[in-house]
């Protein structure tokens, strides 16, 4: 896996994040036998740079503009990230900042990458799953933790321990493979726990608001409405217009990137679409 450098000025830290082995593979069911700390916390809303990798395996970045947008992209890296299948970022506490990235590599190697410090290898056998997300808190502490979903639908829970390590998985729920994507980056409902939607296969975009419980972390889906298919990627980088609700970004199948903001009320998640601009087909992956 190759060395990954996040540049400084992207996210406004002055930090970077170098990924490295650690000896020992570990199965996914069993990363770390810590268990997240007990004591409740509000989730963040996390406002964040967003990175793209294109088909080279070329590294950008964006920075907020702060008004929802982004400013002009920014060479990330010098290393070479085509040997990276996913990346997402993670925060780790309850400030909006995040702290590094979940990284796994085409032999199914999990990473961790804080900014600043180096990584470490997770744990492999990563492979057993088509889809993995970082997306909140759903334990009711403070860290982020993780989503991964296997091939016969099957979604667990991973929670964070605060220092990039994982626990025993959690079982969600069956019959996840419905859905194209997976998104979500904070509290959509207003109730001070984070949130996610899921695009099924026609197109139907579907809200489960979280519980706090990572036993049960998810309510009874709610329908947010039709016409989503027009995306073939779904992706939160947190709170984009900056009035403390966490948003959505959707790439169409032009490569334009509209943003969703949020409005905290269940029953209708976010305000109509905002266009920011053209071009995003070029990124193989954005996170």
């Amino acid at each position: 896996m190759a060395a990954a450098a996040i540049t400084a000025a992207l996210v406004g830290t002055g930090t970077s994040a170098v990924a490295a082995d650690s000896p020992s593979p570990v199965a996914p069911s069993a990363v770390n036998s810590a268990q997240q700390p007990a004591a409740a916390a509000a989730a963040a809303t996390v406002s964040s740079a967003l990175y793209g990798i294109d088909k080279a395996g070329n590294s950008y970045g964006y920075t907020q503009d702060q008004k929802g947008a982004f400013l002009a992209r920014k060479s990330n890296s010098n290393d070479n990230w085509a040997d990276i299948k996913d990346l997402g970022q993670v925060n780790n506490g309850t400030d909006p900042q995040t702290d590094g990235l979940w990284a796994r590599d085409y032999s199914g190697s999990l990473y961790y990458m804080p900014w600043e410090l180096s990584g470490f290898r997770v744990g492999g056998g990563w492979n057993i799953y088509n889809k993995i997300v970082s997306a909140g808190n759903f334990g009711g502490a403070g860290a982020g933790d993780l989503l991964a979903r296997d091939g016969s639908g099957v979604l667990y829970l991973y929670l964070g321990t605060g220092n990039g390590k994982l626990t025993t998985r959690y079982k969600v729920g069956n019959g996840w493979n419905a859905y194209n994507q997976i998104a979500g980056n904070g509290d959509l409902t207003g109730d001070g726990k984070h949130d996610i939607v899921a695009q099924d296969k026609s197109g139907i975009l579907w809200l489960y608001k979280g519980t706090g419980n990572y036993k049960a972390p998810f309510a009874a889906r709610t329908k947010v409405g039709a016409g989503w298919n027009a995306y073939n990627l779904l992706i939160s980088t947190g709170d984009l217009d900056y009035d403390g609700k966490a948003d959505l970004l959707a790439r169409d199948k032009s490569g334009i990137l509209w943003r969703y903001s949020g409005t905290g009320n269940a029953a209708s998640p976010y305000k109509a679409r905002v266009k920011i601009g053209g071009g995003w087909s070029t990124y193989r992956l954005l996170y």
